[in-house]
């Protein structure tokens, strides 16, 4: 019989609940397999099964059963599948309805993590000046944000960490990217440095990503097919990756123009020249008539350039 035993005491009545994780919870079940839930969430799957279990920590059941074979709902699971599908789709309902009972030139323009847009929304609003403009910052798991409706545009780097299919993007500016070492590694004196200077060096990257992200920010493969050097850990954050590059353990590939690596004095940053840039684009859904969409990449192109 599956484990209908709570996990922890019982919650108290109506826990908060994170739509992000019913969501996972609803294509595993789908699935009735991690490793394809992760493929098709595009997330590693390590961070998959943490955020499930912090589900069912807020549930205060378990909801699935996982055996080498794949995974089976338990009775609590299939009882909030169907539930699960409700909220889901009642939240999207919820986001069109607030969206059509908008003024006609209200837009919301997302961002992730460091990247800046004042000068391009300062721009939209002079253009339309009777237009409802809003910002919304994003940190790098919620870019979800853009297909799912609750930003109109967004601007953030590639590769992206969403799926592309039904996206419009406009590449704004190249960026290249840079090693990030602690001040006293024997690379921080360097003008600029090549693939092949750290190519023993491990590298670390935030954990919960597609591979093609992961890949790309530790060059794995290298050049030459071989895989990159396994670092001492996946980070959860940005300011993770920093410590524990700050404390010597592993080397990472940032943007050359991220502006949290100029925050600590303990960290310096040098060019890396044979490997190909990152970029910054701006992301719309694919054939969104949102009238005030043209305009905001005109803004962006004009404003958003590497550097400002």
């Amino acid at each position: 019989m599956p484990d209908k035993t709570p996990l922890s005491s019982a919650p108290s009545p109506g826990p908060d609940l994170d739509l992000r994780l019913v969501r996972y919870f609803t294509v595993v079940a789908e699935h009735l397999n991690f490793a394809r839930a992760a493929a098709a969430l595009h997330v590693a799957q390590p961070s998959l099964s943490r955020q499930i279990q912090r589900l069912e920590d807020a549930l205060g059941v378990r909801l699935l059963e996982r055996t080498p074979q794949g995974s089976t709902l338990t009775a609590a699971g299939a009882a909030f599948l169907p539930q699960a599908q409700a909220l889901l789709h009642n939240a999207r309902h919820a986001v069109t309805t607030a969206r059509d009972a908008a003024p006609p030139r209200t837009i919301t323009v997302g961002y992730v993590e460091d990247l800046v847009i004042t000068l391009a929304v300062r721009d939209l609003r002079r253009r339309f000046p009777t237009a409802h403009v809003r910002t919304r910052h994003l940190d790098w798991d919620e870019a979800r944000a853009l297909p799912d409706g609750r930003v109109d545009a967004l601007v953030l780097r590639t590769p992206l960490p969403i799926p592309a299919d039904g996206l419009q993007v406009t590449v704004l500016y190249d960026e290249p990217r840079a090693l990030l070492v602690p001040t006293d590694h024997r690379l921080a004196g360097k003008e600029s440095l090549t693939s092949a200077d750290f190519a023993d060096e491990p590298l670390v990257a935030c954990a919960g990503m597609a591979a093609v992200w992961t890949g790309f920010w530790r060059l794995d493969p290298r050049s030459d097919g071989s895989p990159a050097p396994l670092g001492p850990l996946l980070v959860d954050t940005f300011e993770d990756k920093l410590e524990v590059v700050a404390d010597g353990r592993a080397v990472a590939l940032v943007p050359v123009g991220d502006r949290r690596c100029f925050l600590r004095d303990d960290l310096v940053t040098v060019p890396v020249e044979d490997i190909e840039p990152c970029q910054v684009v701006v992301a719309t859904r694919h054939a969104d008539p949102h009238p005030l969409l043209g305009p905001f990449r005109a803004c962006a192109k004009e404003n958003l350039v590497r550097g400002a």
